[in-house]
């Protein structure tokens, strides 16, 4: 599996507004979008760093993931995301290697992205999302 870079990295957050603030204020970034994804239970906020961007993503549901994950863990990095040229072959390439899938196809993400998750379990702690653009 060949990543053509990190397309984000995504951090759980409990306050949406205030983690926004900081990333402005503090680390002079520029939120440059907020989305909710009601399916995943999140809003989302995205900043740009160099070629990278930053995910914050705050749960709009108790028992959506981000919910579940601040209430287990508590605010902080949630996952990596790896931008690839086509997420449907990369998902089946991780499942033909033997790794756990969350997603067995992608579905749609934040941004309008292909997504698909591969279980930490299989990759060494990392929750780590794949990514493309394709229509």
């Amino acid at each position: 599996m060949k990543p053509t870079h990190i397309e984000h990295i995504g951090i759980a957050v409990d306050n949406l507004e205030e983690s926004i603030k900081y990333h402005e204020e503090v680390l002079g970034l520029e939120c440059y979008g907020v989305e909710e994804v009601p399916d995943q239970k999140v809003k989302t906020a995205f900043f740009k760093v160099g070629d990278t961007k930053i995910e914050l993503l705050e749960s709009t549901d108790p028992d959506g993931p981000i919910g579940k994950f601040v209430a287990k863990k508590g605010p902080g990095i949630h996952h990596m995301a790896y931008a690839v040229p086509d997420a449907a072959a990369k998902l089946k390439e991780a499942q033909e290697k033997g790794l756990r899938v969350i997603d067995k196809e992608p579905r749609k993400g934040a941004e309008g992205l292909n997504i698909g998750f591969l279980h930490p379990k299989s990759t060494h702690g990392v929750l780590t999302e794949i990514c493309d653009h394709k229509e």
